[in-house]
Parts: structure tokens; C-alpha cells; sequence
């Protein structure tokens, strides 16, 4: 299981901007910003679920994506994984795969893809 996920960012504020709006349909709010830091979590919450931090690099080099790296977030719905689509692009992020259905699996995968301003991937899913 995964206890936090760390993303890097050029621009803390920036980044905030773009993540409050795209996490707000899944249910994840900001719980902390500063010192080059910020933390969402479920509900606001800093607990033992998952927890997602954006960062500037501590070595003080750029932040940059890889190619094929990408984060995937639970859904509770579909009408969340469109609300979060929706979000991330008024927040800013960049078309990577608009909401639908993805392959041919049971319980059926529907799901959405963006890109935040920094370049990295995301996607929304929900799994029924």
C-alpha cells in the first residue's frame, strides 16, 4: 500500500492553485503550505490514508516529469472523474485523454487524463 506520494513543483503557488481545484471533486483539500511544501489529504486530513505532497527539489535542481510516469487517484465516481477533468482545465492543466471508458474490463474502467502546469500526468478513475 502506498503511504504518500511526493510530486515535484517549480512553483509551489502555482501548483496549489492547480491541485485545490482538481482534487476538490475526489475529496482531497489542502492541509498544509509552506516551506517549499504543500499536503492534501482525504477531507483535509493529515491521517494514515493516502497522503499526496507537492515539493520543491531539496538538491535546489529543477523539478521535471519523466516520460511515462503517471499518478492515478480514486474515483468515487463517474461524475467525479468529470468534475476533476473539468477542474484541472480551468485550473490550467492540458488535455491528455477526456473522460470515457478505457478498455474492455469488468467492472468497466472510466476514467480521465491531464496534465498539471508543471507537465506531470494524472489521471481520475473509477472502477465500476
Amino acid at each position: 500500500m502506498i503511504g504518500y506520494v511526493t510530486i515535484g513543483s517549480n512553483d509551489i503557488a502555482r501548483s496549489c492553485a492547480f491541485f485545490d481545484k482538481a482534487f476538490e471533486p475526489l475529496g482531497y483539500t489542502r492541509h498544509f503550505e509552506g516551506g517549499g511544501w504543500a499536503g492534501y489529504g482525504p477531507g483535509g486530513k493529515n491521517d494514515d490514508g493516502l497522503q499526496i505532497y507537492l515539493a520543491t527539489p531539496e538538491n535546489k535542481q529543477p523539478a521535471s516529469l519523466g516520460n511515462g510516469s503517471m499518478l492515478a487517484f480514486k474515483a468515487p465516481s463517474r461524475a467525479a472523474v468529470e468534475a476533476f477533468y473539468a477542474a484541472a482545465l480551468a485550473a490550467g492543466g492540458k488535455d491528455e485523454g477526456g473522460p470515457g471508458v478505457r478498455g474492455e474490463t469488468t467492472p468497466p474502467f472510466y476514467a480521465a487524463y491531464v496534465r498539471d502546469p508543471e507537465g506531470n500526468k494524472f489521471c481520475a478513475y473509477y472502477k465500476g
